[in-house]
C-alpha cells in the first residue's frame, strides 16, 4: 500500500496518497525512520506515527526530535490559556527580580477536585464543580440561558442539542411531534458522530458514512461573502435579503411546521476558515425561525468562549459568547460550546438552553431524555470552571479583541496582496487565510495539490517551527484550501508579530515552487506595527 497523507479538519480525516517528497519530509521531521514503528494506538493515519510531544509550556510544544513548535492555533482553537497555565507571582509586589513562585491554577484545581471526588454518576448525584460551572455559564449569558448540560466533546453537545430540540416540540403545549427536520448550511461541520455529521453539509466528511446518515436534514447557502456575493456591485444588505429568502423558501419546501431548528456557527471555523457573518444575517435568520416557529441552535464549539473577542454593549458589558457581539446580535434557543471552555486541560463541552425550552420540559416530563456516563464529570467541570474564572478575572477577552485587531491588520498588510491569497478574514483571535489558484476568479487549487496541508507541513519544519491549522473543502466540500490562526488569549503584540512574520515566510516559500506567478510583489518585508 502506498504511503498516505492525512488532511485534517478537526474531527475529519480525509486520506490521500502521500508524495515521495512528503514522505521524506515527514521522516526528516520525525528524526528519521525511528518514528516509523508499529504503534498500538489507532492514530489518524495508519502509515506514520505522529510527532511526539514530550512537554508543552506557554505557546510552545516541545517534541522528541528536539524541535520546539510555536502553537499558533492552540491545537484546534482549544488551548485558550496556552499550555501549562503558569503564572509568575512575586512574594513582594515591589520586587523587579525574577518571580519567586510559579502558580499552576488549573492543575491545582484539578488536584483539589481529585482529593474530594473524581467521579460520581449524574443519575444519582451532583457536585459543586458542575453546579458552579453551570452557574458561571448561565450568568455569562445575562440570564438568557436557563440550564447547562455537560458532556465530553463538541460532537456530543450537538447530539444533545438535536435531541433537546426534538423533545421540546414533543413536550410543549400544544405539542408539535411532526417537527423532525433540521436545516443547516452547505460546507458546514457540526461534529463527527452520526447525528452531528448528518446535520452538517461538508461533502468530504459525510461521504464515507452517507448511507448511515439521517435524511431529516437539508442545507442552504452559507453566509460567506467572499464567495457568496454575486459581484462587486451587490451590497451586503442585498446579500442578506437573498439568503433570508433562500432560507424562507427552504422552510416552505420542507413544510414550515416540520422544521425543528436551524443550526449554524456564528463565526464558521474549520469548515470555511474563520468566516464571520455579514451584518444583519443572523437577525434575518432569527426572523425566519420565529416566523415558522422553529428553534435556533448556535454552534459555538470553535468560535465561542471568548475566541472571537465579542464587543461589549450595554446589554452585555463583559461578553463571552460570539452571539453577544452586535455582528451576530441575536439570542439562540440552544447553544453549544466546547474547545475553549476547558482550554484542553480536560475534555469537556456544554449545551445550554433558554427558558422557553426548559420551561416546556419543566411543565412536561420534568427531565431531559438523554444522559451519558461521564456527563457532568467533576474533574472536567472543575478544570473548565478554573479556565473560565481565569478568563474572566484577567479580562482576557479584552486582550483577544486588542491582539486580534493587530493580528488581522498585520496579516492583511503582509499577505493580503499575495497572488495566491484570496481572502484574509476573521474576528478576535480567530483568523483564516484562503488560498486560490486565480485571484481574479477565486478559482481554488485542485484538492490533489493538498495546498493547505503542505503549508502546514512546511511550517512544522526548520527554521519555521510553527503550527498552522489546515482546512479544506471551503468551496464545495472538497475543493478550497485555507489555514487557521488561533493563538492563546494570553498572546502579546510581540508574539503576534512573530506569528505573522513566520506565517508569511512559510506562505511565500511554499508558493515559490509555483514560479513567478505566485511570488509576492510586496517584497516580503516585515510588516510594521505603526500606530499600535
Amino acid at each position: 500500500m502506498s504511503p498516505m497523507t492525512t488532511l485534517v479538519n478537526d474531527g475529519n480525516v480525509i486520506v490521500k496518497p502521500m508524495s515521495t517528497k512528503q514522505v521524506a519530509s515527514r521522516r526528516a521531521s520525525n528524526g528519521g525512520d525511528n518514528q516509523q514503528v508499529t504503534s498500538a494506538v489507532l492514530h489518524r493515519s495508519l502509515h506514520h506515527v505522529p510527532l511526539r510531544v514530550e512537554s508543552a509550556k506557554g505557546h510552545y510544544l516541545h517534541l522528541s526530535n528536539g524541535q520546539s513548535i510555536f502553537d499558533a492555533t492552540g491545537g484546534a482553537a482549544v488551548a485558550c490559556l496556552g499550555h501549562g497555565n503558569e503564572r509568575q507571582v512575586y512574594n513582594n509586589p515591589s520586587m523587579h527580580s525574577p518571580a519567586t513562585l510559579t502558580m499552576h491554577r488549573v492543575r491545582e484545581s484539578i488536584n483539589d477536585q481529585m482529593k474530594s471526588v473524581s467521579y460520581c454518576h449524574s443519575l444519582f448525584y451532583a457536585t459543586p464543580a458542575a453546579e458552579d460551572l453551570a452557574r458561571l455559564l448561565v450568568d455569562s449569558t445575562g440570564g438568557e440561558m436557563a440550564r447547562a448540560f455537560f458532556i465530553s466533546s463538541g460532537s456530543e453537545a450537538i447530539e444533545a442539542a438535536l435531541k433537546l430540540a426534538r423533545q421540546y416540540f414533543i413536550e410543549k403545549k400544544p405539542a408539535e411531534p411532526h417537527r423532525t427536520q433540521f436545516i443547516a448550511r452547505q460546507q458546514s461541520y457540526h461534529g463527527t458522530t452520526l447525528g452531528a455529521l448528518a446535520v452538517g453539509g461538508h461533502v468530504a466528511r459525510r461521504a464515507l458514512y452517507e448511507p448511515l446518515l439521517s435524511g431529516n436534514n437539508s442545507l442552504v447557502s452559507p453566509c460567506y461573502s467572499y464567495r457568496g456575493l454575486k459581484d462587486a456591485t451587490e451590497s451586503e444588505e442585498s446579500y442578506v435579503r437573498r439568503l433570508e429568502a433562500e432560507l424562507d423558501a427552504e422552510f416552505h419546501r420542507i413544510g414550515p411546521n416540520k422544521v425543528a431548528a436551524f443550526v449554524a456557527e456564528p463565526v464558521v471555523g474549520a469548515a470555511l476558515g474563520c468566516v464571520p457573518p455579514v451584518k444583519g444575517y443572523f437577525e434575518a435568520v432569527r426572523r425566519v425561525c420565529d416566523k415558522h416557529g422553529a428553534l435556533l441552535i448556535l454552534d459555538e464549539i470553535m468560535c465561542g468562549s471568548g475566541r472571537t473577542g465579542p464587543v461589549p454593549t450595554a446589554r452585555y458589558p463583559k461578553p463571552l459568547h460570539a452571539w453577544q457581539d452586535p455582528l451576530v446580535g441575536v439570542v439562540p434557543d440552544i447553544m453549544v460550546v466546547a474547545k475553549g471552555l476547558g482550554g484542553g486541560y480536560m475534555p469537556i463541552a456544554a449545551m445550554l438552553a433558554n427558558h422557553r425550552v426548559m420551561d416546556a420540559l419543566q411543565q412536561g416530563s420534568g427531565s431531559f431524555g438523554h444522559g451519558q456516563t461521564y456527563q457532568g464529570h467533576p474533574l472536567a467541570c472543575r478544570a473548565a470552571l478554573e479556565v473560565q474564572r481565569i478568563v474572566l478575572e484577567n479580562d482576557l477577552v479584552s486582550n483577544v479583541r486588542r491582539q486580534g485587531a493587530l493580528l488581522g491588520k498585520l496579516l492583511k498588510a503582509r499577505l493580503g496582496g499575495h497572488p495566491a491569497v484570496g481572502d484574509v478574514r476573521g474576528k478576535g483571535l480567530f483568523w483564516g487565510i484562503e488560498f486560490v489558484r486565480d485571484k481574479g476568479t477565486n478559482e481554488p487549487f485542485a484538492p490533489g495539490e493538498a495546498v493547505a496541508m503542505e503549508i502546514h507541513e512546511l511550517g512544522m519544519q526548520e527554521p519555521h517551527n510553527i503550527s498552522l491549522y489546515p482546512g479544506t473543502g471551503s468551496v464545495n466540500g472538497r475543493s478550497g484550501d485555507h489555514i487557521l490562526i488561533a493563538p492563546a488569549y494570553t498572546v502579546t503584540a510581540q508574539e503576534i508579530q512573530h506569528i505573522v512574520d513566520v506565517t508569511a515566510r512559510v506562505v511565500e516559500q511554499f508558493f515559490h515552487k509555483y514560479g513567478d506567478r505566485y511570488r509576492s510583489k510586496s517584497g516580503g518585508g516585515r510588516a510594521m506595527m505603526g500606530g499600535q
